[in-house]
């Protein structure tokens, strides 16, 4: 998991802090958060790899054109390598069960995880194209995928990423502002004793 996901939210006076935890349970946490979104994920990609499968089957397959059939095979690439990806953490974690690796399950699942995210949203913008051109025609096919690039590109890589600079800028503005010297506080009671000293004198 990234840095990020160690920290909790600010709390009401816009201060971050850390979770009192020890590495190991830090650790615990990010693999279970890491298989709770691999659950969600896993189900709609091994449903799209297995409509994909049966799309050979089909009576109407051999109507596909050569450009049709060529996005298939992309698409079911994309769709298997997806798969393979967001399933191999739980095969990970099988061969090095009790093998006190849990720091590089969580970055190599972490890695994973981002990747098999990739080749899914890709599998689904070729799928778009496919069925969009096969029903409708090469014009509305690119656009359906052009929108479905963009869809996925907005809520799944630039809106996060989005979210991840603001939240480095803060936290490193609160950093700084930490770190920033405290002058001493003025005492405005000192300063008119002293005006009133030199008011004696003269």
């Amino acid at each position: 998991m990234s840095a990020d996901a160690d920290h909790t939210d600010p709390g009401p006076s816009g201060a971050d802090y850390e979770r009192d935890e020890t590495e190991v349970q830090r650790l615990d946490r990010n693999w279970t958060d890491l298989l709770q979104e691999l659950r969600v994920v896993q189900t709609g990609v091994q449903l799209l790899t297995g409509l994909l499968l049966t799309v050979p089957f089909q009576q109407r397959f051999t109507e596909m054109t050569g450009f049709q059939r060529g996005i298939y095979l992309v698409a079911l690439t994309l769709s298997a390598g997806a798969t393979a990806l967001l399933i191999a953490p739980v095969s990970m974690h099988r061969i090095l069960f009790r093998q006190r690796a849990r720091a590089p399950l969580v970055r190599t699942g972490q890695v994973c995880a981002l990747a098999g995210l990739c080749l899914l949203g890709l599998a689904v913008v070729f799928v778009m194209l496919l069925i969009f051109d096969f029903v409708l025609g090469r014009m509305p096919g690119l656009v359906a995928a052009s929108l479905a690039f963009a869809g996925f590109a907005g809520l799944w890589g630039l809106g996060p990423w989005i979210l991840r600079s603001r939240r480095r800028r803060r936290l490193r503005r609160d950093l700084a502002r930490s770190r920033r010297p405290v002058s001493p506080p003025h005492d405005d009671r000192a300063q008119d004793h002293h005006q009133d000293e030199d008011h004696r004198q003269r």
